[in-house]
């Protein structure tokens, strides 16, 4: 075995059971929704942690890990992040967005007003490190970023509901925000704010369909 490396471990499993986990994976991810109607019923900070260490198995450009979770839990500070992203959507809504953009929000019915932001308990801040940092503060490159975040992020949305949890992905344009009020450094820029808890008794979710199978795939 080269330095460096170790051995791979890996489950192979018959092509029956094979077929049945990826099916009943697919099931399972098919039922997440965006959710924007939360209880304020706390969640474990274990939980969240954990789905977290999960997302950060992603890969990534020359094993870089050019991701940060910031865990967003206390009243105060998910109130400064509501009260700025509202002020930016709010211009959004009324000023940036197009006609086009805002019609094709409209079935979502959505709006610039996020209470999701203050009601659930948690707030997992993803921000996407444009390179790293020495100890000494010299810069280190690092590659695919957007890419590699990405991938990370996907892999948290799936492990939360997984776990029993509802999520909603909020980009907020611009963010630049985020580095502010949580205090990152200069190589970080906010890639994505999600909300995780539990749906409220009675929430109800836009009736959306996904493209067939035959709409996303191709065999070439």
């Amino acid at each position: 075995m080269a330095d460096g490396f170790v051995e791979l471990e890996f489950t192979e499993y018959p092509e029956e059971e094979m077929r049945a986990r990826a099916r009943a994976l697919y099931e399972e991810l098919n039922l997440r929704r965006t959710v924007r109607d939360y209880r304020d019923r706390p969640v474990p900070r274990e939980i969240v942690v954990d789905a977290i260490r999960a997302a950060a198995t992603a890969p990534s450009g020359a094993h870089k890990q050019p991701w940060k979770f910031v865990l967003v839990g206390g009243a105060a500070t998910k109130a400064r992040i509501r009260e700025a992203a509202e002020k930016e959507e709010q211009k959004n809504y009324e000023h940036r967005m197009s006609q086009e953009w805002l019609d094709d929000l409209a079935p979502l019915g959505t709006d610039w007003n996020k209470p999701f932001l203050t009601i659930c308990p948690w707030l997992v801040a993803v921000f996407a490190q444009s390179y790293g940092l020495d100890d000494d503060g010299g810069k280190r490159k690092h590659y695919y970023v957007q890419e590699s975040v990405g991938i990370a992020v996907g892999m948290l949305l799936a492990t939360l509901h997984h776990a029993g949890l509802a999520t909603l992905t909020h980009t907020p344009s611009p963010m630049g925000f985020l580095r502010t009020l949580l205090r990152r450094p200069e190589n970080e820029r906010a890639y994505m704010l999600i909300a995780v808890g539990y749906p409220a008794k009675g929430c109800r979710v836009p009736a959306l369909q996904r493209k067939p199978l035959e709409e996303i795939l191709e065999d070439a």
